[in-house]
């Protein structure tokens, strides 16, 4: 009698690796599209029309492909501030007020002194927009270190203060006289303004967002400190036995984390807004999380991972003309990725 054993899976000519890299990605999107095929259909939609009117609308015109780049860049940058902390094991879910918290101290620069040049007044606002971000995550980083709190919570409730912040300002202090009673500052000079490319509102925060992930996975993969970073997130226990100093990388990476999603703050205001608007992300912070834990906060797959989820994100604008959809339809389409990457790693859990 034959042996008995485990099944193997098909490798379809793919090593372990690649083949785990590809059910990460595309398995909860495929699952969550069949769901929604589902949904579709009970409001009587047709669900491959539906997919058709947003990819043609993507990739049917130089423009609407640049629409897309666009959404994917402040995706990026909320993704990477929560990839890096969670390499040590922390969760950060605080992207949304990071991103918001950037941008306040980056319009800071031209709305008190517009009338420095470019060459001065657009670094001054990467540096503002890091320091603003990375200040709002590094406090809580500085009290999760000394264990006073869990960043989970803390970093979600902090995103609606720096809502409210943000929103005190233009409706206060920052409010532009001229703007007919709406909530924005003043328009930003042109020299605080981010070049633009190409076609569209398609800008060099790009490049700016792909040197970030291009950083992120030398430092993770070529260097010490993303040595130590490994050694923190996969056992903690020996990693402070080895004399890793812990509470440091908790700091120093949530204080990195929130700064870069700081400079996505700075980019979306400078490039897209061109002023300080309230609720200028689309949720940007809330879906960049979701990307982080679908791409298992590898620095590759953020990219690849950005770029689709800007896809659907870009969908909710084309539903509502094409399929007289509600916007909301993309959150249920959202929601159910995140259900499905989250089902898949409490399965793992259980099986670990």
């Amino acid at each position: 009698m034959a042996a008995t054993g485990t099944l193997a899976r098909p490798s379809y000519g793919l090593s372990p690796n690649q083949r785990d890299a590809a059910l990460r990605v595309g398995g909860p999107v495929i699952v969550a599209l069949a769901g929604f095929s589902i949904l579709l259909a009970i409001y009587g939609k047709n669900p491959l029309d539906t997919y058709w009117d947003v990819l043609h609308a993507t990739f049917g015109s130089a423009r609407g492909f640049g629409e897309v780049l666009v959404i994917m860049i402040p995706l990026m940058f909320c993704a990477l501030a929560v990839a890096i902390p969670a390499r040590i094991g922390l969760v950060n879910v605080g992207g949304e007020g990071q991103l918001y918290l950037g941008a306040v101290f980056a319009a800071f620069v031209p709305l008190t002194w517009p009338g420095l040049p470019i060459g001065v007044m657009l670094p001054l606002m990467l540096l503002a927009g890091f320091l603003g971000g990375g200040l709002w995550a590094g406090v809580l980083g500085f009290l999760r270190a000394r264990g006073l709190l869990s960043e989970v919570l803390s970093t979600l409730l902090m995103n609606s203060v720096a809502g409210y912040l943000l929103s005190y300002l233009v409706f206060g202090v920052w409010r532009d006289p001229q703007s007919s009673n709406f909530p924005q500052s003043k328009t930003f000079p042109h020299a605080g303004v981010l070049p633009h490319f190409w076609t569209g509102r398609l800008h060099i925060g790009l490049f700016i967002a792909l040197a970030a992930v291009a950083l992120f996975w030398f430092i993770l993969y070529k260097t010490r400190w993303g040595y130590e970073m490994r050694a923190i997130g996969g056992n903690p226990e020996a990693a402070k036995r080895s004399g890793i100093p812990i509470a440091w990388y908790i700091v120093i990476l949530m204080i990195i984390g929130g700064g870069i999603a700081g400079i996505g703050g700075m980019a979306e205001t400078s490039a897209i807004q061109g002023r300080l608007r309230p609720g200028f992300s689309s949720s940007y912070g809330y879906i960049g999380f979701l990307i982080s834990w679908m791409a298992g906060h590898n620095p590759v797959l953020i990219v690849l991972m950005s770029f689709m989820l800007a896809i659907i994100t870009s969908g909710r604008d084309v539903l509502q003309i094409t399929q007289n959809l509600p916007g909301s339809a993309v959150n249920i389409l959202m929601a159910l990725i995140l259900f499905v990457v989250l089902a898949r790693r409490t399965r793992k859990a259980g099986e670990a």
